[in-house]
């Protein structure tokens, strides 16, 4: 058996389509998506990143645009630029790039920004919020997640999902979204006894946790769905996800390539949510 190879790209652009008639209908009504983006700081992957956020804001008519500070900026400025972000009401959206620089503390930045235009879904509102149930921004990586699991025609319902990884930006909220899908959920870390058997009996894969290849065949049931997370530079200039993508193809029932499955959802999630900040903001949600 071969895993069917689930295409973020071709999924993300398929949503993007949808996303761009709701934009031109807002439009029609006076209503521009707008999504502002903080750098600081000259990290060259950043820079990649951000300017792929705006290509793909562009495309579908969401207004973009990027402020781009200097290394040493002092934290106090840079929490200035954000309170006045809050206050403008044609920004339905603010996103800070992280890594900050060391001297600035990120908890105190994420926490400025207004829970109402937090389209990255980190706030601790937003999180709390998601946690009990209630509407909530929704972690741009987690829901792409759950969209690419939608996409195989996968019941989320009822099955045994394991997630392999616990930070704040992936695997916690990736665990709260399952759960919201009524899946039964595990969280698997680095402390976690007989992670190969926890990892073996579940339906669901989410690995999130940073290290190259670390999931292998035996770790996976057969037929499972398996969604890579990692992003890991390796040795030879390559890309790998945590999961060893050749060896787990032969037992997965779906999987997701790295690069091209889960990258292209999570600028596609965040997108979604700038919309969906506007259609609040004009009282249309």
């Amino acid at each position: 058996m071969s895993a069917s190879i689930i295409d973020g790209k071709a999924l993300s652009e398929q949503i993007r389509e949808g996303l761009k008639r709701e934009v031109d209908s807002l439009r029609e009504r006076g209503v521009v998506p707008g999504l502002t983006v903080i750098l600081v700081g000259d990290d060259p992957a950043s820079q990649i990143y951000v300017r792929n956020k705006a290509k793909s804001c562009e495309k579908i008519g969401i207004r973009s645009d990027v402020i781009r500070m200097p290394g040493d900026t002092h934290e106090d400025e840079l929490l200035s630029v954000i309170d006045g972000l809050n206050r403008n009401p044609e920004v339905h959206g603010i996103l800070v790039q992280l890594p900050l620089p060391g001297h600035i503390n990120e908890e105190k930045v994420l926490l400025a920004i207004s829970p109402e235009k937090d389209v990255d879904g980190f706030h601790p509102v937003n999180v709390g919020n998601l946690s009990i149930g209630r509407d909530a921004f929704l972690p741009c990586t987690p829901a792409g997640c759950i969209e690419l699991i939608r996409s195989t025609g996968t019941e989320i319902a009822g099955k045994r999902a394991v997630v392999i990884g616990r930070s704040n930006i992936v695997g916690k909220p990736m665990a709260m979204l399952l759960l919201r899908e009524n899946a039964t959920v595990t969280i698997c870390h680095s402390r976690t006894n007989g992670i190969e058997e926890v990892v073996r009996q579940a339906d669901i894969v989410v690995a999130a946790v940073g290290k190259a290849n670390l999931v292998k065949k035996h770790w996976v049931k057969p037929g499972a769905v398996v969604i890579d997370v990692g992003m890991n530079r390796l040795a030879d200039g390559k890309l790998a996800g945590d999961v060893d993508f050749a060896d787990v193809q032969g037992v997965a029932g779906y999987i997701t390539p790295v690069p091209g499955g889960v990258g292209p959802m999570t600028i596609t999630m965040l997108l979604k949510n700038t919309i969906e900040s506007a259609r609040r903001t004009a009282g249309l949600s």
